[in-house]
């Protein structure tokens, strides 16, 4: 139990050596852009203050409007893994039984089994496609991803809503889902579902991952129920920013360059990767692929071969429903996916060389 749970306790961040180049972690760009960190920067003279009550309404207004929403149905995080913190003590409080659906991000999991609370796997076989009546009647507690890490399937919006019930918590994590092709079409942020909560991060689409910021949308009791057990002060001035500026109408403008950037370098990537006869596991919406390490080499010993090339990639293994030859790729523009290239043929004929003269 031990050795999953530290398992389940990595992350890509860990996987990225001094001087990679990182296809390991889902951040999009390497800094924020210049109007959001000139956005922060004018905030810089008010850190004496504690954050203020102003602050926090500001945050929670931008986000109401952005998902058209009552700002009471819309609590500002310190990035999406608070929240899942949050939800798990609000499940064990409550009494409630948990099912997470996988392969998906596996800190949520965590929080729950820290928090003592029953949890049961819905594990996914490929192409990964999510079907609710797989979830057991039982379960008071549901988490899924949509787009799931780290698979980039996109399941239906009403797949996720039929979930929904009265009684249960229904958990959306959609960290990845303000870059998909039909962001509108695909998201549950906005809507009145009983017991919905959807997460949210505006760390990997802005560059702000050392900040922690996001925010949970969705059924009010529940997010009062959250508020009400935090610690004071759980934002600071530059997070409520943060978000306040992330979901603002100059963001949105932004935004859409984002996501036609990362779809058109997502295409590319698959193209390129296809190409190198690198396989790819599913068809990605996210800006991250699942592909397969070349078979009849030894996982680990690839992934070390990339590591000594200079390439970091995400270990799958550690997610459950996945084997160890599943890596995940960020997306990242032609040039840099042509070192990945490279590196990666690299390995595979250092390891059919090795192979020959054993």
């Amino acid at each position: 139990m031990a050795e999953d749970l530290d398992k389940l306790r990595i992350h890509g961040d860990t996987q990225v050596g001094p001087g990679a180049i990182d296809f390991a972690v889902n951040v999009h760009g390497d800094r924020p852009p210049a109007w959001l960190a000139d956005r922060l920067r004018q905030r810089i003279d008010d850190l004496a203050a504690y954050p203020t009550a102003a602050d926090e309404a500001r945050a929670r207004r931008a986000v109401a409007e952005r998902h058209g929403v009552d700002p009471g149905r819309v609590l500002p995080l310190a990035g999406s893994a608070e929240g899942f913190h949050l939800l798990a003590d609000h499940a064990a409080r409550r009494g409630l039984r948990a099912a997470v659906v996988h392969p998906s991000f596996t800190e949520p999991e965590v929080e729950l089994r820290r928090a003592g609370v029953p949890v049961t796997r819905v594990i996914l076989r490929e192409p990964y496609t999510f079907d609710p009546g797989l979830v057991p009647e039982s379960a008071d507690l549901v988490v899924v991803g949509n787009p799931t890490n780290p698979t980039s399937v996109l399941h239906p919006r009403a797949t996720i809503a039929a979930l929904c019930r009265p009684g249960r918590v229904t958990v959306v994590d959609e960290a990845f889902c303000d870059v998909v092709d039909d962001e509108g079409g695909s998201t549950l942020a906005g809507a009145d579902l009983p017991g919905l909560v959807v997460l949210r991060s505006v760390t990997k689409t802005w560059a702000l991952a050392g900040l922690r910021a996001g925010y949970a949308v969705g059924d009010a009791a529940v997010l009062a129920d959250l508020a009400a057990h935090r610690v004071h002060w759980p934002l600071g001035t530059l997070q409520l920013e943060a978000v306040a500026a992330c979901c603002s109408g100059e963001a949105s403008v932004h935004l859409d360059r984002i996501r036609r950037r990362l779809a058109a370098d997502r295409a590319a990537m698959c193209e390129a990767l296809t190409g190198a006869g690198i396989e790819i596991a599913v068809p990605p919406a996210a800006p991250f692929v699942l592909v397969r390490t070349p078979e009849g080499y030894d996982p680990h010993d690839f992934r070390a071969r990339l590591g000594e090339r200079g390439v970091a990639v995400r270990r799958c293994d550690t997610f459950p429903g996945l084997d160890p030859r599943h890596v995940r790729l960020a997306v990242r523009d032609a040039a840099t996916v042509s070192r990945l290239i490279t590196a990666w043929e690299g390995a595979r004929d250092q390891a059919s060389t090795d192979s020959d003269r054993g």
